[in-house]
């Protein structure tokens, strides 16, 4: 069975910055183990890389999406913040509702589509 085509949204704000599915895939593993190196490590990206895209994200919103905490005796750790999780759920509802809008455009466009040759 062939997987049906998925609609991706990525949002380009004026300043430059982005927020697409990678940061927010990132923003929901961080809310789910509590960290960002083992957000990173479960999304196959390197501590220093998703350490870089937080601090992303949290420079292009008014209040910080992820708040830490340094290692040590007591531990670190990650969280989202008030405003992480409100983007994290704005952009999933956003993704719901472009792809509930698009999918008869979508199924319009596969049936357009040559037929995948067998593998």
């Amino acid at each position: 069975m062939v997987a049906a085509p998925r609609l991706r949204i990525r949002l380009q704000f004026d300043e430059g910055s982005r927020l697409g599915p990678g940061k927010a895939d990132l923003l929901e593993s961080i809310g789910a183990t509590g960290s960002i190196s083992a957000a990173g490590r479960e999304m196959k990206m390197s501590y220093t890389r998703a350490w870089a895209l937080v601090e992303q994200m949290n420079d292009s919103f008014a209040e910080p999406l992820v708040a830490s905490a340094r290692g040590g005796a007591k531990g670190g750790g990650a969280q989202l913040t008030e405003a992480g999780k409100a983007v994290l759920a704005e952009f999933r509802a956003l993704e719901a509702a472009a792809q509930a809008a698009g999918d008869a455009h979508i199924a319009a466009i596969t049936a357009l589509r040559k037929e995948a040759p067998d593998a």
